[in-house]
């Protein structure tokens, strides 16, 4: 490689006549004037930190993580309030009835349903936020932030040009002005690259710590990685503004070519600019499974580029930031070795085997899946985990909601049932894990085929599960539950039921009423739940304080529309999403939380029915469970 390097090299540098134009400058000097000696003025400023504000670069280095690490702080304390108010509104109402929980119905602050209709709960614009927007049924450029997420990125986004663009703008010799803007935005772009890889991981910290989805720092972290990348291309360009200028544009590529500092710079440009366009919305979308395989690749050469840029310069040591580069590289390994770390064990026993997925063909192109884990695991209802089969595109893995959870404890049959099985039992048994996965394209379709394709009611297949992840909003301090579920989002939705009921009989939580709505398109969907609802429906006290309704969008018959209970009840068509949520705020007991999971249209329209009925009065929470690329 050295020798086609030199090659190429000496070609251009013979085309250019480079012994003319590459010979050392002298220093610059004070006057700065480029028009009178060019060659103490112009080249210079191209290399090593010549002209470049390191201090101010330093400066505006701690200020971008400070307005970061700043609004984290906030965050963090309005966290802690909001878990502190709960957990006292938890203690203080489980042992209360409905009626005894009026003090947590009434809102405490007369300012809070403002603020929850006009910015935490608020879209963007008028109502859509996670309905998709699509171009034509095949092109889909992703989802709207909400408006706090708006003036997140707006703060976030505002400071780094404030940052970039604070120069002497006024200074005659422009070439020195190009090489601070080259210190200041290779600086900055370094800088936005640290939060860019926490918050790209599964187990980023800051998830359990703020409690903050992992679908919203995906959101931020697209941002930084498109601010990232603009700084990069920036830096690259105002150094290359230098050495044309200097030696032309033969001679800046001979340099490109010739020189390791600038080579590996200039290769970790081309890596993130690539990377910039195949995370376009519509690129993302379309082929995202390509696209995350490149994305990983495109961002280890970017990463060890960087290294060898800030490696190779001329300065004792190299440029300061190189220990930045380490120490993202460190985070990056951390996070990725948590992930094995935590498949192997979760998936493994020596005395067990491996994980094995049941996989059943359900009605409606769906498959139900049950992971038999060779350990226990612990999961909080709201969890989500990611799949991999190894005999299914074994190097691709997907989220999916965990419907339900049953623990094998390790305990004698024989015995069982004779006395109260422990925690230590538990946790030295096994545990099975449950999801619904609809059919549509690549991996799930592909899981659909060969259950469907074996010509028996299910197959085991050998598979992993990493996670679990989520399950940090807790609804056992809320008197009043309604929970909103769209087709297959009634796994995440019914994974609260049975230790909600299970907690309002044992007393320890605050839950007096819960209204499940499930809109699905036909009867038949009830039969990827049907053992577990039935189960459901057996716990007892189960009708005082569980009402189900279920709405079916394109019934066969009218036959399928019958309601044998009156805490069970079907109903033809969508529901009226607003005037179902008005009519459990009039029955409102206690505080009320309103969740939901499904499709975008789903989400936004809920999402509207809960700011309308912020009236200044009611406790009122909202929480969305969505997935978003």
């Amino acid at each position: 490689m050295s020798f086609i390097r030199r090659r190429i090299a000496d070609a251009l540098c013979e085309a250019a006549n480079c012994t003319a134009t590459l010979e050392p400058r002298e220093a610059p000097t004070a006057t700065g004037d480029a028009a009178a000696t060019p060659s103490s003025t112009i080249a210079p400023f191209s290399t090593a930190l010549n002209g470049v504000d390191q201090d101010g670069n330093m400066l505006f280095r701690d200020s971008l993580w400070w307005t970061l690490g700043g609004m984290a702080l906030i965050l963090l304390t309005i966290r802690l309030v909001t878990i502190g108010w709960s957990q006292l509104r938890h203690v203080s109402a489980m042992s209360a009835t409905g009626a005894q929980q009026t003090y947590w119905k009434k809102s405490q602050w007369s300012w809070m349903p403002a603020f929850k209709k006009n910015l935490l709960y608020a879209p963007l614009w008028k109502k859509r936020h996670n309905r998709e927007i699509k171009l034509s049924s095949a092109v889909t450029i992703g989802t709207l932030p909400s408006r706090l997420h708006s003036v997140i990125l707006a703060i976030y986004i505002l400071s780094n040009v404030g940052y970039m663009f604070y120069e002497d703008w006024f200074q005659e010799n422009r070439y020195a002005l190009a090489a601070q803007i080259r210190g200041r935005s290779g600086t900055l772009s370094l800088v936005n690259m640290v939060p860019l890889l926490i918050l790209a991981g599964r187990n980023n910290p800051l998830i359990s710590l703020l409690h903050v989805s992992f679908d919203t720092y995906n959101l931020i972290h697209r941002s930084m990685g498109r601010t990232v990348v603009i700084e990069a291309i920036i830096h690259t360009i105002a150094w290359a503004y230098v050495e044309v200028a200097a030696s032309g544009w033969s001679g800046m590529g001979y340099k490109l070519v010739r020189n390791d500092f600038l080579a590996s710079g200039f290769v970790g440009t081309i890596a993130l600019t690539i990377l910039l366009i195949l995370a376009v919305s519509p690129l993302r979308h379309a082929f995202y499974e390509t696209f995350l395989n490149f994305h990983i690749v495109l961002g280890m050469i970017s990463l060890v580029m960087t290294y060898l840029h800030c490696h190779f310069a001329e300065l004792p040591g190299g440029l300061p930031q190189k220990s930045w580069v380490v120490a993202i590289f460190a985070s990056w390994v951390l996070e990725r070795t948590a992930r094995v770390f935590r498949l192997g064990y979760y998936n493994w026993s020596k005395r067990r085997g491996f994980t094995e997925a049941e996989v059943e063909v359900m009605p409606g192109d769906t498959t139900r899946v049950t992971m038999h884990l060779p350990r226990y695991m612990d999961i909080k209802p709201g969890s989500h985990a990611y799949l991999r089969f190894s005999q299914i595109k074994i190097w691709e893995t997907h989220p999916f909601s965990v419907a339900w959870v049953k623990h094998h404890p390790n305990i004698d049959r024989a015995t069982l049932g004779e006395k109260a099985i422990t925690e230590a039992q538990l946790k030295k048994g096994t545990t099975s894990v449950s999801f619904v996965i609809g059919a549509h394209t690549g991996f799930t379709r592909a899981l659909y085929n060969r259950a469907l394709g074996s010509g028996s009611p299910s197959i085991r297949l050998r598979a992993a599960i990493e996670g679990p992840y989520a399950g940090h909003h807790s609804l056992n301090s809320y008197g009043h539950v309604l929970l909103f579920a769209g087709s297959t989002g009634i796994t995440h939705q019914i994974s609260f039921l049975k230790p909600l009921i299970e907690g309002f009989n044992d007393g320890t939580v605050a839950t007096r009423r819960i209204t499940l709505v499930w809109i699905m398109r036909d009867t038949e969907s009830l039969e990827w739940v049907r053992p577990w609802m039935d189960e459901i429906l057996r716990i007892p006290r189960r009708r005082e304080v569980l009402a189900i309704r279920l709405f079916v969008t394109r019934p066969k018959n009218s036959r399928e529309i019958h309601s044998g209970s009156s805490t069970v009840q079907m109903f033809p068509g969508r529901p009226k999403i607003a005037t179902l949520v008005k009519k459990e705020v009039e029955e409102q007991v206690g505080a009320m939380c309103v969740t939901v999971c499904g499709p975008g249209a789903l989400a936004d329209d809920v999402r509207q029915a809960v700011r309308e009925v912020q009236d200044g009065t009611s406790v009122v929470d909202f929480i969305e469970e969505s997935f978003t690329w």
